[in-house]
């Protein structure tokens, strides 16, 4: 697929894991990628050389997602050296998990800003200049635990859930500006943070997915980059959940 040659792309939390996968599919796609990270820079200059690779331009940045001034200035700049944004993928995320009887104010913040809050930022950051170019796609990663809620992550799955609402009530306003704002729900995928999980853990895990396997990071960037595909134009305020039938 070669449909999203001459777009540009933002990426939030892209030197690793999903966000790693998502910035690699939409420059198989055609686009340059802009992304950002908060602290393996190695791992960011390695991702924007893969991705420079393979013929597209990619730049990294260093910012913390969950700052709303950081996020405006940087989309700004992004604009200025790219010339234009098309696409934004809001990926960045965190857990800190704990049954909420043991959850600090800390836990909660930490995660809420930097996984819904960011979502606001980076969105509020494209909302004109997606408007007066009259056209763009904005794709939220949420997660499968914003719909069904999960003991011990009060805090993810809350902050998951506010992803949901946002995205719809955001596709709503934009959505006669030719912008679409989709979102994608993950279930367990195979990631640093389930590398985490106890063998037992994922033994459990495993039985509550129909297809009996975690998915891959490939397999979520393939359906975020068609949400950022024209072949997705008369889709928005969706949530696709990818999981393997978890949630059916």
């Amino acid at each position: 697929m070669s449909d999203l040659n001459g777009k540009i792309a933002l990426v939030t939390g892209a030197s690793r894991g999903i966000g790693k996968a998502i910035a690699l599919a939409l420059a198989d796609a055609g686009a340059d990628v802009a992304f950002t990270f908060l602290s393996s820079k190695e791992s960011a200059e390695a991702l924007a050389e893969e991705i420079r690779s393979k013929g597209r331009k990619a730049n990294a940045y260093q910012s913390n997602a969950s700052d709303f001034s950081q996020a405006n200035e940087l989309v700004q700049k992004i604009i200025q050296e790219f010339g234009k944004l098309d696409i934004l993928v809001n990926n960045a995320g965190i857990t800190k998990d704990g049954l909420l009887l043991r959850m600090s104010e800390q836990d909660w913040d930490a995660v809420i800003g930097t996984n819904l809050k960011s979502v606001f930022n980076f969105t509020k950051a494209v909302y004109r200049p997606m408007m007066s170019q009259q056209s763009g796609k904005i794709i939220n990663i949420t997660s499968i635990v914003g719909i069904t809620g999960n003991a011990g992550q009060a805090n993810y799955a809350a902050s998951k859930a506010g992803i949901l609402g946002f995205t719809k009530s955001v596709a709503k306003e934009l959505a006669s500006r030719n912008i679409q704002v989709n979102a994608v729900a993950p279930g367990f995928v195979d990631t640093d943070m389930t590398a985490k999980l106890t063998d037992s853990q994922k033994e459990a895990i495993l039985k509550v997915i129909p297809m009996r396997r975690t998915a891959k990071p490939e397999e979520i960037a393939a359906v975020v980059r068609f949400l950022a595909s024209s072949e997705a134009n008369y889709v928005t305020g969706q949530v696709l959940c990818v999981d393997g039938g978890m949630v059916m």
